[in-house]
């Protein structure tokens, strides 16, 4: 079965420095995911580069295996980035940055129904009765969870999120958490520095150190003994997306 998200021997530069290096995976569909390691182990930019965001040196990036560009089907998948930002001055309601998500560039205004489903998605993640606060006045860790509602309002296939337990408070991580237990068939792939709720919720673990992947394996057999990830596992001895859209 084609995997919905893949690398093959992928290697990325950014600004003149070796980022990743012949790192692969491959994600198939209903696992849950958590890709693991110290901070600056090249975590957030393998998801990018798989998402088409940052450029390839070499090797192959593929999502339903497409190479990123206008024959992945982008409708069915959804993205949760790093930042959370408040907003940009304007001040839009919580329901109307997840009924934003069922906008996409073939489809500009929102669907029938697209309230009632925005409603939904805030409901899923505990926060139907903030519908009308400004996302600016919201919390941070209210702030991810009207960002993973929006991602989830799409309905996607593939669920790709980096570091949602950043800033975020333990009511907020539990409660993100539990909404993606409840998306029966889900794909996820998500970035973590620490486990936190997800190590109920991951099967499997992949752990990048130093730009390359080190382990992989069920969750449980590439935990580090503290299960955190403060540290960097040892070093082997060996060794264009216009339908995603990321935030308004």
């Amino acid at each position: 079965m084609t995997p919905l998200a893949q690398t093959v021997h992928l290697d990325v530069n950014l600004g003149g420095n070796r980022v990743l290096h012949d790192a692969a995976l491959a994600v198939h569909a209903g696992e849950a995911v958590g890709l693991l390691g110290a901070n600056g182990s090249g975590k957030s930019t393998l998801v990018k580069a798989l998402l088409g965001l940052v450029p390839v040196a070499s090797g192959e990036v593929r999502l339903f295996g497409k190479t990123p560009g206008r024959g992945v089907p982008w409708g069915r998948v959804a993205y949760v980035p790093q930042v959370s930002p408040a907003g940009s001055g304007v001040p839009t309601s919580a329901l109307d940055v997840v009924r934003a998500g069922l906008l996409t560039g073939w489809r500009p205004w929102p669907p029938r129904g697209a309230k009632t489903r925005a409603a939904q998605a805030l409901a899923a993640v505990g926060l139907e009765d903030q519908a009308k606060v400004s996302l600016a006045a919201l919390s941070g860790g209210q702030r991810h969870r009207v960002l993973l509602a929006r991602a989830l309002v799409r309905q996607p296939d593939l669920l790709i999120m980096d570091e949602p337990l950043a800033g975020v408070d333990a009511a907020s991580a539990n409660q993100l958490v539990k909404a993606l237990e409840e998306r029966e068939g889900l794909t996820c792939l998500v970035v973590l520095h620490d486990l936190g709720p997800f190590e109920r919720y991951l099967g499997r673990g992949i752990v990048l150190s130093q730009g390359e992947v080190v382990a992989d394996g069920p969750l449980k057999k590439v935990l580090p003994t503290d299960h955190h990830h403060h540290h960097e596992p040892p070093r082997p001895v060996h060794s264009h997306t216009p339908e995603l859209d990321v935030l308004p």
